[in-house]
């Protein structure tokens, strides 16, 4: 399978960035969801679950330690979180990752949105689970939907990668064990900049279809670089 995109995602549920290559880490893509927009009043940090607001953001990775780079959907700057509190109205800070993890929710009944349960992620980036660090979708299995409803870090021409849980593969210079299917909330069906509208069918063909997982997780295992054209390879292969 050919590496077709590379995405990254400096902050947790906001828009990201398409890479020609970049650095495998252990956390993941390097810069990948190393901030996240943590909710004042509750200490949780914020997804496109709880905050749609967030989805309508965009991100930039601007170095190691550097704060990203946030505009909204018209292009204006938020660089402080002064700003990023006014536009989403809650306050808010953009927080990194330490060693402790975040607490994410999600609402029970998505058709709902009035019950939600929590769970405590891992700590380092914000990842929903500490079994999944990189992402991966096939284009088979994306149909005609947008990537950026996924927030997946790396798309992969053809399909079949449902099947490469638990097996070891090498992707450029990294390898790593592709570790669990991710689950789909109602994140995937809300509106978002670049003509993404909301549509309902998304996660309803999901859950009839795909038993409600799209994409695929993976812990690195080697550290390396990935570009786009690199060929995805089972290791001893």
């Amino acid at each position: 399978m050919e590496l077709l995109e590379i995405w990254r995602y400096p902050v947790k549920s906001l828009g990201g960035e398409r890479l020609e290559h970049a650095e495998l880490t252990p956390l993941g893509i390097d810069g990948d969801r190393r901030w996240g927009v943590r909710d004042d009043a509750t200490g949780n940090i914020l997804t496109g679950r709880r905050e749609p607001g967030l989805l309508m953001l965009s991100a930039v990775h601007q170095g190691p330690g550097e704060r990203p780079l946030v505009t909204s959907a018209s292009g204006d700057k938020l660089d402080t979180d002064a700003d990023l509190s006014d536009h989403l109205g809650r306050p808010v800070t953009l927080l990194a990752a330490g060693d402790e993890g975040g607490t994410y929710e999600v609402p029970l009944d998505p058709g709902v949105e009035e019950d939600w349960a929590s769970w405590q992620g891992p700590g380092l980036a914000w990842h929903d689970s500490p079994k999944s660090r990189v992402s991966l979708v096939g284009t088979d299995t994306l149909r005609s939907w947008d990537i950026r409803r996924f927030r997946t870090n790396l798309v992969l021409r053809g399909g079949g990668e449902d099947s490469l849980v638990g097996s070891r593969m090498q992707l450029g210079g990294a390898t790593f064990d592709v570790t669990k299917p991710i689950d789909r909330c109602v994140m995937v069906t809300r509106p978002q900049p670049g003509g993404i509208e909301r549509d309902l069918d998304v996660l309803k063909t999901i859950n009839r279809e795909r038993d409600g997982n799209l994409s695929v997780g993976a812990l690195i295992v080697e550290p390396g670089p990935l570009a786009v054209g690199d060929t995805l390879t089972a290791v001893g292969s």
